[in-house]
């Protein structure tokens, strides 16, 4: 597996807000440009989707791909990995928040191999696009909510 690409975002917030909005998968489409539609396959006894089936579309990267997740037990991250995926061979993620009532500090970590061949250079750069957008997608979704 390749190295992760990570990249962190401040939201005027409480962390259990971010999270929120991080399980509420069938939303994305909504505030994460890069997905195009989802389906939660699977879910754990407490509603937490443990299974997501994606479509994305990233400019160069375009996938239709399931992922399964964990959630901590202190609510504070989720990570995921690649289950089966159209281009992607393996993609490990996570989410960890840190904050206050009013404040929290996400960082996102993503890592992605792909199918076809991709220099690094390359694939680190559609990595940090992925995450840069979807961090400030996260950010204008949780802070326009009510």
């Amino acid at each position: 597996m390749a190295d992760a690409t990570t990249s962190t975002i401040t939201i005027a917030a409480a962390p259990e807000r971010v999270m929120a909005v991080i399980a509420d998968f069938p939303a994305y489409p909504e505030w994460a440009s890069q997905v195009k539609s989802v389906e939660v396959l699977g879910s754990d006894p407490n509603g937490r989707a443990e299974r997501v089936k994606f479509t994305m579309d990233a400019g160069p990267i375009k996938d239709s791909y399931t992922l399964d997740y964990t959630w901590a037990p202190d609510a504070r991250s989720v990570s995921w990995t690649l289950v089966k995926g159209q281009i992607q061979k393996a993609q490990n993620g996570s989410y960890t928040v840190v904050g206050t009532a009013s404040e929290t500090t996400v960082t996102y970590s993503l890592a992605v191999d792909l199918n076809i061949p991709m220099i690094g250079m390359l694939r680190r750069k559609a990595e940090k696009v992925i995450i840069d957008t979807a961090l400030k997608g996260l950010k204008r979704r949780v802070e326009s909510a009510p």
